[in-house]
């Protein structure tokens, strides 16, 4: 046999020959049926457990209006005020241009803009409310549990309720203050179980920051005048003299027009009344929220339960199999 029959008889045998590793081709990826949702066995669950539902329903709608006739109402008393700007107090902005120098070492303000927002801080703050709450002796009225009406002194006179406290007890759910801005107004609004103190409070509360800031501009004036009038005996200076005597003048308006009007910083619209409808609890809320979870806490008992009995069938089986 020659040398190319031999060649050739080789590699037909090696074509024939199996390949060493045989080719694995992997299994094609396996992808589960979806489940079709089936609302008729879903509605079957609520029906067939419709007893539980009604019951845990009817138990949290019957809990939410226990809660709605026993939480003590809350009566809210608004006042409408209208902030009083410096230029309508008497402020010295036409003089600030010549004598804004002299005016800034006596400590007198020239800028004519409104002390607005320097009025609603103060009717926010914490001072004020805590002097409120000190000049209304509101303390027993905050911390009525805590505090013995027959003898007169706290339950436990070694850890009384602090200003502090009272401070956050009132900034939180008592005052609230809010001002527009298209219309400059500010609402004042107080809350309370008793509709006669809420109006009382909101009433008092303007005219405490009536009185704070009006005396507070009142020492304002006579402090720079004292400040002028000493400057004036040490400067030879006309000029000079001229632009104190015209600063002394206008703090002198100044402090007529805080010692006579009683409306300084804030001027009432609309004073709060004592309010007839209350703002707190709305019961029929609380009714339909607590129907509403019930419902919802039913439903979901049911299908737990459901899945349970599922689960317990399924062991079930897997045990009767395995004897």
């Amino acid at each position: 046999m020659s040398k190319k029959e031999k060649t050739a008889d080789n590699k037909e045998q090696e074509a024939q020959a199996p390949p060493p590793y045989p080719y694995y081709q992997p299994p094609p990826p396996y992808y589960p049926p979806e489940e079709e949702i089936n609302f008729l066995e879903y509605w079957n669950v609520i029906v067939e457990h419709r007893k539980i539902i009604g019951i845990i329903t009817a138990a949290s709608t019957m809990l939410a209006l226990i809660v709605a006739l026993v939480t003590t109402p809350v009566y809210r008393a608004e006042t409408l005020l209208a902030p009083v700007s410096e230029k309508q107090s008497g402020g010295l902005a036409a003089i600030a241009g010549k004598y804004g120098g002299l005016a800034e070492l006596a400590g007198i303000n020239l800028g004519g803009d409104s002390n607005t927002e320097e009025s609603i801080a103060t009717l926010k703050s914490r001072a004020l409310a805590t002097s409120f709450i000190k000049k209304e002796r509101l303390m027993p009225i905050l911390f009525s549990s805590e505090w013995d009406a027959e003898n007169k002194q706290w339950n436990d006179p070694e850890e009384p309720p602090t200003y502090w406290q009272a401070y956050r007890l009132f900034n939180s759910k008592i005052r609230s203050v809010n001002a527009d801005k298209k219309s400059g107004l500010v609402k004042l609004a107080v809350e309370w179980k008793e509709p006669q103190l809420a109006a009382k409070w909101a009433n008092k509360l303007v005219e405490l920051v009536n009185e704070k800031l009006r005396k507070e501009a009142i020492e304002a004036a006579e402090k720079s005048i004292a400040y002028l009038e000493k400057q004036l005996a040490t400067t030879g200076v006309v000029e000079v003299q001229q632009a104190i005597y015209r600063l002394i003048e206008a703090q002198t308006k100044n402090k007529m027009v805080a010692s006579t009007r009683e409306e300084y910083a804030f001027r009432v619209i609309d004073p709060a009344v004592p309010p007839e409808q209350k703002t707190k609890p709305k019961r029929k809320q609380i009714v339909i929220l607590g129907f509403v979870l019930g419902a919802m806490a039913g439903i979901f008992a049911a299908f737990f339960r459901r899945f349970l009995q599922n689960q317990r069938e399924k062991q079930d089986a897997l045990d009767a199999v395995e004897k």
